[in-house]
């Protein structure tokens, strides 16, 4: 980030939203809304307006482990290294201005609309944690039931704990954790698919890591299968095992916490042997939860006008031949936008992406067929039907009858096919020519 920063003639607008897109290849039309920080360009990210602030609030960053100011910097590594202010908990009391010795804060400062004119457009939403519904395996209801992601800002350097496990309820180090797999994900009531092996190696990783750290710590996945397709994937899963970390093979059927303790007892069958269900008891659960599209994804789509999978993540044009175009031209996805994805295929897919609008780019004229639908705006009976049906959005009805975007359209039929005023045509393509080829089959026969 830093060194897409200091590249010339990349602007990067953080704390921004889409608001509109309209246009087509080559001519897009973007609006953009620069939300207000509160704080000005001026602002060096010094950090003398944090330790005056008296205001509180949630610190999303780090999963709410533990606070942060009303005046704040989203993480250590931000780009750009700006301090923000969160309206929702800041009190006015002005000591952030008094402080600030390059005047940076600006409490009347607007929102502000740019608008873009761009040739293309790259779709790079990321993803979300799935988040259990409160008691799901313990989740929200005991301290010690915790998130792959939360583990992650506990385990980091810079995290709350700098870096030291501890669970949730008391400050202590953990003995015995407990790691359960495919939170929300391969399951009919919730998310059907894999995140691609992802919560599997992030959990062969933070075993490990908890290993290194606390060499006596007692440690088991609970899995359905481990899915570590990948180069040297197996090879890391089976060095985990060689150091000591147990897999089994099973469901959790019962989770509750021991009050008087705060550990948590597990019910469970190791599915591989015949030794029935078994109660365990663990001082700390980590939850393996499911990626999700991020929040934001339903608006993104609307805007752009493009479609979803089952899934919830941006359809591709073809799932296997074009994973990277969507089915408005000069729009392509990138990483986990299309689907769950570790991050070597994150960054295989952005780059084929910016290959592929590049190459789109450098030409002077974007060449399409014309094979596309056409209305007899004689014969239009104005019924919104081919609008309704259309999969591109390439049908827009007007008072004087459907309008056909010759640029979105992709001539595949079915406005033609719903259309009960027989008004609309493929050009090139001709009723009379499918007949006469289906009277001469009829003739052989």
């Amino acid at each position: 980030m830093l060194e897409a920063a200091r590249t010339p003639r990349l602007n990067i607008y953080t704390y921004s939203d889409v608001e509109d897109v309209s246009g087509f290849v080559g001519n897009f039309k973007v609006k953009v809304r620069k939300n207000a920080r509160y704080v000005n360009n001026d602002c060096n990210g010094c950090g003398s307006c944090f330790d005056v602030c008296p205001a509180y609030g949630y610190d999303e960053f780090n999963e709410g482990m533990n606070p942060r100011k009303a005046i704040y910097l989203s993480f250590a590594q931000a780009v750009p290294s700006m301090a923000q202010i969160d309206m929702n908990r800041c009190i006015k009391c002005g000591l952030c201005q008094k402080v600030c010795e390059v005047n940076a804060i600006d409490f009347n400062q607007e929102e502000e609309v740019i608008e873009l004119e761009v040739g293309s457009i790259i779709v790079a939403t990321g993803w979300d944690e799935y988040k259990p519904e409160t008691g799901y395996l313990g989740y929200n209801k005991y301290q010690n039931v915790i998130t792959q992601m939360k583990l992650e800002r506990i385990l980091a350097p810079n995290g709350p704990t700098m870096g030291h496990l501890v669970r949730p309820s008391d400050g202590k180090t953990p003995k015995k954790i407990l790691f359960i797999q495919c939170v929300g994900s391969r399951d009919l009531n919730k998310q059907t698919y894999c995140s691609a092996g992802v919560c599997c190696m992030i959990s062969i990783k933070n075993t490990k890591l908890i290993k290194q750290h606390y060499p006596d710590a007692d440690i088991t996945v609970a899995y359905m299968d481990i899915r570590a397709a990948g180069k040297d994937y197996e090879e890391y899963f089976t060095a985990s095992r060689k150091e000591g970390i147990k897999y089994v093979r099973t469901n959790v059927s019962k989770l509750y916490e021991a009050p008087e303790t705060g550990n948590l007892k597990v019910i469970l069958q190791n599915t591989l042997s015949s030794t029935g269900l078994k109660e365990f008891e663990y001082d700390l659960v980590v939850l393996s939860c499911a990626m999700v599209p991020a929040i934001g994804v339903e608006k993104i789509g609307k805007i752009l006008k493009l479609e979803n999978s089952r899934d919830g993540f941006f359809k591709e044009f073809h799932s296997r031949l074009n994973p990277i175009d969507t089915k408005i031209p000069g729009i392509v996805l990138a990483g986990v936008a299309q689907g769950p994805k570790s991050i070597s295929e994150s960054i295989s897919q952005g780059r084929a992406a910016a290959s592929s609008l590049a190459r789109l780019m450098s030409k002077d004229k974007y060449r399409i067929l014309l094979i596309r639908a056409t209305v007899d705006k004689d014969k239009c009976a104005k019924c919104g039907l081919c609008e309704l049906n259309c999969p591109y959005d390439a049908i827009a009805l007007n008072p004087d009858g459907a309008e056909v975007n010759e640029i979105l359209c992709r001539g595949c039929g079915s406005c033609l096919a719903n259309c009960p005023s027989e008004a609309i045509t493929l050009r090139y393509y001709r009723e009379p020519q499918y007949e006469t080829q289906i009277d001469a089959i009829l003739e052989e026969i």
